[in-house]
């Protein structure tokens, strides 16, 4: 793929229109679900904003890419049909394409990298997409899609850098204008830039005066790298793996360059509180792409004070052991869940009397571990690693304090 640099802006509207996307949406009307918007009292106080969420992550597949990859099915002639599509893709939109390439008989091959996880592979099949395994990364398995492509007479379908695929992921957009059209701005996690191009388009057309804000994962700021010309490295472990795009599109630069205003860049634990908060608060999964909007809004308090702000919950396909992880991990830094290391003498009740501090302060204790062996201290000396929860930081620092005016050498596990 290109790599990603500054791009001179061309006519958007000569690249995508209105009304592009509004026959995008009477092609795919029916087929695909037409998602809630709901506003959270609970998160527009915390934000101190006005806060709305498009719940995206309700498609059958669970994410919008449903979207642009059936309104660029719809285009295909009987020809291409019946040879089938090809595309690379370890994500949503691999599931997307598949689910209605199977309920189309459009025959999909979907090529991931060896190295993809068995159970994104068995999503992709379960909803009836051929999977082809090649190369150790993406770029790897990408260029040997659109080899197949020609050696098969296959037609390529990219995830992003389609115009067909941003007009069907623009169709968002319509919908929550036709919902609520006072939003001050809208907040669009971006990846490769499809659904923010199409949002984009809708946005300024319908209503000029809208702020349209992108949202990247610090790790993987190539579309912000791009159209600001900050050039930033990519790479790195990201929650937000569904936006983890290395070189954005061609096409979808040129749009986001002339008509985003800002692109913001978020941290990982700011992620995984979002993600977090919008589980415990609106009782709704998202993957880490999903949370990005509200992580945008959390980390940058001052730009979205008072705004009505419309965040688009783009996916909800995490894994349920991450999502236990980012859950226990929010916990641990909000105080709720702490890990004390204490060092105490190896003799009858010496653990007894620590245990009557966290009774007195109402804490409780999860697991214990005792070190004996592998430590530094002396051979009468142990180690006592404590995980125990409270209501809150607060509690477990006074509990910390205690032990400590006890004589007690007690260290605390954090978090970054």
């Amino acid at each position: 793929m290109t790599e990603a640099s500054p791009v001179r802006a061309s006519k958007a509207t000569e690249l995508l229109t209105l009304d592009d996307v509004r026959a995008a949406a009477a092609r795919i009307e029916g087929a695909v679900v037409r998602t809630p918007m709901l506003h959270s009292q609970t998160l527009s106080e915390i934000c101190g904003a006005d806060i709305w969420l498009k719940f995206e992550n309700h498609q059958f597949t669970a994410a919008y890419k449903e979207r642009g990859a059936l309104n660029a099915l719809l285009h295909l002639d009987d020809e291409q049909k019946a040879r089938g599509v090809i595309a690379a893709s370890a994500g949503n939109h691999s599931q997307g394409l598949s689910y209605h390439g199977r309920r189309l008989g459009v025959p999909v091959t979907i090529v991931m990298p060896q190295t993809t996880p068995s159970v994104k592979v068995m999503q992709t099949e379960s909803v009836g997409g051929n999977v082809e395994l090649f190369g150790e990364t993406f770029d790897e398995a990408y260029a040997h899609a659109r080899e197949l492509e020609e050696e098969r007479g296959l037609t390529f379908i990219h995830p992003f850098d389609d115009p067909l695929v941003a007009a069907g992921q623009g169709t968002v957009a319509l919908e929550m204008l036709a919902d609520k059209d006072d939003f001050d701005c809208l907040v669009v996690p971006i990846g490769g830039g499809g659904l923010m191009s199409g949002m984009a388009t809708v946005a300024k057309a319908v209503k000029p005066e809208i702020e349209m804000v992108g949202v990247q994962a610090e790790l993987y700021p190539s579309m912000y790298s791009a159209v600001t010309g900050d050039d930033r490295p990519c790479g790195g472990d990201t929650l937000a793996e569904g936006i983890a795009v290395k070189a954005p599109g061609q096409f979808t630069r040129q749009i986001i360059a002339e008509l985003v205003d800002e692109v913001l860049l978020v941290k990982e634990p700011k992620l995984e509180h979002s993600v977090s908060l919008l589980l415990q608060i609106e009782k709704t999964v998202v993957e880490g792409a999903g949370a990005a909007g509200l992580a945008a809004v959390l980390s940058n308090p001052e730009k979205f004070a008072g705004k009505t702000v419309g965040l688009v919950l783009c996916g909800g396909n995490i894994d349920t052991r991450l999502l236990a992880n980012v859950l226990l991990r929010d916990l641990a830094r909000s105080g709720r869940l702490a890990r004390l290391q204490i060092v105490l003498q190896d003799r009858p009740g010496a653990l007894f009397k620590v245990m009557r501090e966290f009774n007195a302060h109402n804490v409780n204790i999860i697991e214990i571990y005792h070190q004996r062996i592998f430590t530094t201290l002396p051979a009468k000396g142990l180690t006592a690693e404590i995980e125990c929860e409270a209501r809150d930081g607060e509690q477990i620092d006074r509990l910390v304090g205690a032990l400590r005016e006890k004589g007690y050498s007690v260290e605390l596990a954090e978090l970054a």
